[in-house]
């Protein structure tokens, strides 16, 4: 069983336990439910293109930062210029949770993202009521009529949705209209390399409708200039900012150097 696989058995128990937990009816009656969206995929085209993440821990690197309040890093990417930002939620494996969303959502106007490894419609309810304005979508977990079905009740409540892949086959049964961006993950699941190769390779396929992410791997301004020609305008950044002790300030000066 590789990680992946764990985290989504481990998920399955989660979000099951949830449901009995809290009902339907109690998030669809959140007051940030009814609160209308930012489109990500709009921000990343007419922005820097920078995905910011804010990230405690992961499975690869067992702690990235557990000092700065989800508040800090929000307010500091905000004020750096990134398109969007995205949440870890998932506790277990990352040691994130929804509040890191509802925390980042009373510091910010920007569009969050909820990445999290959604299997069930109920985690799109749920991320809506947090104040997401997107959600990941990991194709290497769902199957294509899971895609369509999570993508287009994403839709239909206002989010955007960013599709992952990691290989071709992936890529193919992932091409929808109710996606609005496809990301790349440079990063092997299953031995963790990473090589921007991968966005390469796969930005040939991706059709022009959607905006084209790269995920994983980018820790510099070169990787950025090497990508954009094949067409990339959003990148995620995932730990590069936030082992900094000041991770606002490093988007900042990242994308000050950009430009």
């Amino acid at each position: 069983m590789n990680i992946l696989d764990k985290i989504v058995a481990d998920k399955r128990i989660e979000v099951d336990l949830k449901k009995g937990l809290i009902p339907l009816k109690q998030l669809e009656a959140s007051v940030l439910f009814d609160r209308k969206s930012t489109s990500m995929s709009k921000s990343i085209k007419s922005g820097s293109g920078i995905i910011a993440e804010h990230k405690r821990r992961s499975p690869s690197k067992s702690v990235i930062n557990q000092k700065v309040s989800v508040q800090e890093v929000a307010a500091g990417y905000e004020n750096a210029g990134v398109s969007a930002m995205s949440v870890l939620t998932d506790g277990k494996h990352f040691g994130g949770s929804l509040d890191d969303l509802l925390l980042a959502r009373a510091s910010v106007k920007m569009p969050l993202l909820r990445k999290e490894f959604i299997i069930d419609e109920y985690q799109i309810l749920e991320a809506k009521a947090h104040g997401a304005d997107a959600i990941l979508l990991i194709a290497a977990v769902l199957s294509k009529n899971e895609i369509k079905s999570l993508s287009e009740t994403a839709k239909s409540i206002g989010l955007d949705v960013l599709l992952e892949v990691h290989n071709e086959e992936e890529l193919h049964k992932s091409i929808m209209p109710s996606l609005d961006m496809l990301g790349v993950n440079n990063r092997n699941l299953k031995t963790f390399e990473v090589s921007l190769e991968t966005s390469k390779k796969l930005s040939t396929i991706i059709p022009n409708d959607f905006v084209k992410v790269s995920e994983s791997g980018i820790s510099n301004i070169e990787a950025i200039k090497e990508l954009k020609p094949y067409g990339y305008e959003g990148f995620l950044i995932g730990e590069n900012f936030m082992k900094t002790d000041n991770p606002g300030k490093s988007a900042s000066e990242f994308i000050k150097s950009l430009k």
